[in-house]
């Protein structure tokens, strides 16, 4: 099987499951109240016994076949793992001895984890190329027929989702929810940019050639940029490159040293692909010996 492919199942699997955790252990015996179709089954079993993993099931597959039916067998492709997968990681959990038991009697410390768990979660599902399905399908009906903003639609739904929990819910769980849906946001962007962190340099230099040379010397890749200085209009040249963080020092160091006057600004990159980081270096290196001997 492709690795690819392999790493997504991986990642389908563990995310589904850290979803499911995150409202089966920490945030449903709680009484913390959700958005999406978790929060609708929330809603609905505080009125019905009925288990939750089913309610959410049941949910899942409604909005499912709306879904395939209103915006076609495509998008229905890329959400039915997800649908079947979270509900059933929910079924699972439901099994265990600890669960719909409070696991702490501190509420924050299972919201925190709560709010982790789910947006770790659904930051591995949405890496691995899967949608997670629930309102928002019909946030994207909406948008389909009527042309209505998805992300205001997206608010307003669970907005609604959440006000209908508020009728059974004390304070201090709407605080929670609220706090909840602010933790997992954060941590599902940070999954979603969470790669191989390198430090990225600009600098401009009179001495921009010398610089070069000592960058290379420290096995560090760079490119150069035509630049022209807005307060002199003089031309020169701006080196960008991208460096691990063990570099850092060093090449700072020789670039102050080089030319005191030198202008460089240092940024952190979430995530960089390419020749020396996302495959070898040396067929950078050949590719360009053979273009070099071409010419």
């Amino acid at each position: 099987m492709n690795k690819s492919i392999t790493n997504s199942i991986v990642a389908m699997l563990l995310g589904n499951f850290a979803v499911a955790a995150a409202v089966i252990i920490f945030i449903a015996p709680q009484g913390i109240i959700l958005g999406g179709s978790t929060g609708i089954a929330l809603a609905l079993t505080h009125y019905i016994s009925f288990p939750l993993s089913a309610t959410v099931f049941i949910i899942n597959m409604l909005f499912f076949v709306t879904g395939f039916v209103c915006l076609g067998k495509k998008f229905a492709l890329t959400t039915i793992a997800n649908s079947i997968l979270y509900p059933l990681a929910m079924s699972l959990l439901e099994q265990l001895p600890i669960a719909g038991k409070p696991v702490t009697d501190n509420i924050m410390l299972a919201a925190v984890f709560g709010g982790v768990l789910m947006g770790g979660g659904i930051g591995l599902l949405l890496r691995a190329g899967g949608s997670s399905g629930g309102t928002d399908i019909p946030a994207l009906i909406l948008n389909k027929y009527f042309h209505l903003n998805v992300s205001a639609l997206l608010y307003v739904i669970d907005g609604l989702v959440l006000c209908s929990q508020a009728f059974f819910s004390s304070i201090e769980q709407i605080l929670y929810g609220i706090f909840v849906l602010a933790l997992f946001t954060m941590t599902m962007n940070r999954i979603m940019l969470m790669g191989k962190s390198q430090i990225q340099l600009f600098i401009i230099s009179d001495e921009s050639e010398t610089i070069r040379q000592q960058i290379l010397a420290e096995d560090a890749g760079a490119t150069m940029f035509y630049v022209e200085k807005a307060y002199t209009g003089r031309q020169g040249k701006c080196i960008m490159c991208v460096i691990p963080r063990r570099k850092l020092y060093p090449i700072t160091q020789l670039i102050s040293a080089t030319d005191p006057d030198a202008f460089f600004t240092i940024s952190e990159v979430n995530e960089v692909r390419g020749a020396g980081f996302s495959f070898a270096k040396h067929y950078l290196d050949t590719t360009d010996k053979q273009q070099l001997s071409a010419k």
